[in-house]
């Protein structure tokens, strides 16, 4: 068994989708419209068919309350492998986006939790 499909909520695709490619490199897998939402995954460039990042509305009403009380006491909702996180954090810092941790050495993994701007902290981490 492996993982096909993870999912991030987010209160806008669109904007979504323009922090995920633009700012954190991710690419655009599919997009197809499902009403009012679309069907929307990205990858990794370096992993086209690997495991797909559903931007998944958060219109359901259990969202809005669960994503943040997360954000409220610092949980990320998800974690990105990254090469090097302090360069990363660099990268990513020059492109204006917000941290709420910087890089911390945890003893074996180095860890950093940014905003996404769509009401998720996302944490990187290199093991």
């Amino acid at each position: 068994m492996r993982i096909y499909v993870t999912s991030v909520l987010v209160d806008d695709q669109e904007k979504a989708l323009r922090f995920y490619t633009d700012v954190l490199g991710f690419v655009k897998k599919t997009d197809i419209p499902m009403g009012e939402a679309r069907w929307l995954t990205l990858v990794s460039p370096d992993a086209p068919d690997g495991t797909q990042l559903l931007l998944e509305p958060d219109s359901h009403p259990a969202a809005g309350p669960f994503k943040a009380a997360l954000a409220a006491d610092g949980i990320p909702v998800t974690s990105f492998a990254v090469d090097d996180v302090h360069a990363e954090y660099e990268r990513l810092r020059g492109l204006g986006v917000q941290f709420t941790q910087e890089p911390v050495d945890m003893g074996g993994v180095t860890t950093a939790v940014l905003d996404d701007t769509c009401g998720n902290l996302i944490q990187l981490a290199k093991a």
